[in-house]
């Protein structure tokens, strides 16, 4: 029980789970939450959609395309729950993940940073097999060297022209790696 007469049970009835922090604009949470207050009982806070949350390993099917496949596209989650335009993006698929290099200024970076970590990514192209993903920054020094080899192997021809961008910029700031893990997509 703590000083205003309220057991920890109680206290997770009146207050919402962190996840909708992360899902939702602050400004509906605190108004919904303002509400309970005001009315003196709990209010339900609507959610977007149910995200997903356990991490699960590829397909055979996703396997098999992303071995084949030369790009992926990235459609990272804005803040009103809708996806944002499919960025096709150079991959590394390791360790049950795929890996990528952006800006930290990218879409898909910022919304990460937000905490809307969620995207959609199509193997291939656009039309191609897609699964749900969650994404977080990589912040492991010792990851950028193995990444950066393995770009370089995938892309030989236009990686020359990136190289520097990329292994520069992975240790100064000027880019960051995102790791995407699949998820699965039932509650």
């Amino acid at each position: 029980m703590d000083d205003n007469g309220f057991d920890d049970e109680e206290m997770n009835v009146l207050l919402p789970p962190p996840e909708i922090f992360q899902r939702n604009g602050s400004c509906l949470v605190a108004l919904c939450l303002l509400a309970g207050l005001l009315l003196g009982s709990a209010v339900a806070v609507p959610t977007l959609a149910a995200a997903p949350n356990e991490a699960r390993v590829f397909t055979a099917k996703e396997n098999t395309a992303l071995e084949g496949a030369k790009y992926i596209y990235i459609a990272s989650t804005r803040k009103d729950g809708s996806l944002g335009k499919p960025a096709e993006i150079w991959f590394r698929k390791h360790d049950g993940a795929v890996y990528v290099g952006t800006s930290p200024e990218s879409w898909r970076a910022r919304r990460i940073g937000w905490g809307r970590p969620q995207a959609k990514i199509w193997i291939g192209s656009r039309e191609g097999p897609s699964f749900e993903a969650r994404g977080t920054i990589v912040r492991e020094p010792d990851q950028v060297t193995p990444f950066c080899d393995a770009i370089a192997k995938k892309y030989p021809d236009s990686w020359p022209k990136y190289e520097k961008r990329f292994r520069e910029g992975l240790k100064d700031g000027q880019r960051v790696m995102i790791r995407y893990a699949p998820l699965s997509t039932t509650p």
